[in-house]
């Protein structure tokens, strides 16, 4: 059996592709009830109509009548430590981490010393509509590495029910560029964005924060390099490109890269942006985007100064709406922020 742990949009995805393809599922619902019979799970792709599938869900560890051979953990990085205390009870499952950022297998190898452990990166935009049901809005794929223990039956059984689910996946080696190439595609139009309040694509068509943009980008592949890890290829985002845009002259790729922005979302406000729209105050995933790299130069000896203001300047709009609302629609207020000592 296959357990997800984290039923939201991501969770709900990946759950429903695997029990597509035939594989036994139960989605692990925190706070929900428990459901002794499987309910049905609509996935939407695009303009298709939604097609649901048999899966069961349990609102908590007590309501698994089996033990899982893995568990996939599909929540955000601030409940990343509440997911691995959940883990606790089956050691002896794989852990899959479909984590945004950098940071989640560190904590999971201090956190959970036995068992396997598999890196996972999602590149497929994905939402949940307001009947409920999930949707699709970018192709997208799914790309595993080995990080702990023998894995290879874990990672070919999970590649080949994704890909027969219709979720592209596919096997890397080095899971360490794997998370900071799904890094790059996270930080592109999501941090700006959520502060002032506009979507990547516009972002990327402002000049001044676009410059932000490729200063950020900047940063986090000179600590890559530091690191002596190379961009990958993802699904729908080929990492290895960034590097060559970021020698070109700007009006010449700043289109580029804007109309590719757009179709990797497909429409969909990046993390950190729904995040602050919600307006909880609860924690971010900043510290494990932005916050990475400015940490990760700062130990190797450098500095990444637009990524450590970005990071500071989300968690301020995060915990003070008049700060947010004093930068909402405003680039030129962020651009004097960054430029700005903190």
């Amino acid at each position: 059996m296959i357990l997800v742990i984290g039923a939201g949009a991501v969770g709900s995805l990946l759950g429903w592709t695997l029990a597509v393809a035939g594989e036994p599922v139960v989605l692990l619902r925190r706070g929900g009830p428990i459901q002794e019979h499987p309910e049905p799970l609509s996935v939407a792709g695009g303009a298709a109509p939604p097609s649901s599938v048999q899966v069961q869900v349990a609102g908590s560890p007590a309501g698994l009548s089996d033990v899982p051979e893995i568990i996939i953990v599909a929540v955000k990085m601030p409940d990343l430590a509440g997911a691995i205390e959940t883990a606790a009870a089956w050691p002896e499952a794989t852990i899959v981490a479909v984590e945004n950022g950098v940071g989640a297998d560190d904590l999971l190898l201090e956190q959970r010393p036995v068992g396997g452990l598999v890196a996972a990166a999602l590149t497929a935009s994905v939402e949940r509509a307001a009947d409920g049901s999930i949707r699709r809005l970018s192709r997208g794929g799914i790309v595993l590495a080995a990080v702990r223990g023998n894995v290879a039956p874990a990672i070919g059984r999970l590649v080949t029910a994704f890909n027969a689910g219709g979720l592209r996946a596919r096997v890397v080696a080095d899971p360490a560029a794997m998370r900071w190439s799904k890094l790059l595609v996270n930080l592109m139009g999501n941090a700006s964005g959520a502060i002032v309040d506009m979507d990547p694509v516009a972002v990327y068509r402002d000049a001044g924060l676009f410059g932000v943009e490729r200063r950020q980008l900047g940063e986090a592949l000179g600590v890559m390099s530091r690191l002596n890890l190379r961009p990958i290829k993802l699904f729908g985002a080929d990492t290895r490109l960034l590097p060559i845009a970021g020698r070109l002259p700007g009006p010449l790729v700043q289109p580029i890269l804007a109309r590719v922005v757009g179709a990797g979302r497909g429409g969909k406000r990046p993390s950190l942006h729904l995040h602050l729209d919600a307006g909880s105050g609860a924690p971010t995933e900043v510290e494990w985007l932005n916050g990475a790299v400015a940490d990760a130069a700062t130990r190797l000896g450098g500095r990444a100064p637009v990524n450590a203001r970005l990071a500071e300047l989300v968690a301020e709009c995060n915990t003070d709406p008049d700060r947010r609302a004093w930068f909402r629609g405003r680039s030129d207020r962020l651009l004097e922020a960054i430029a700005a000592p903190a």
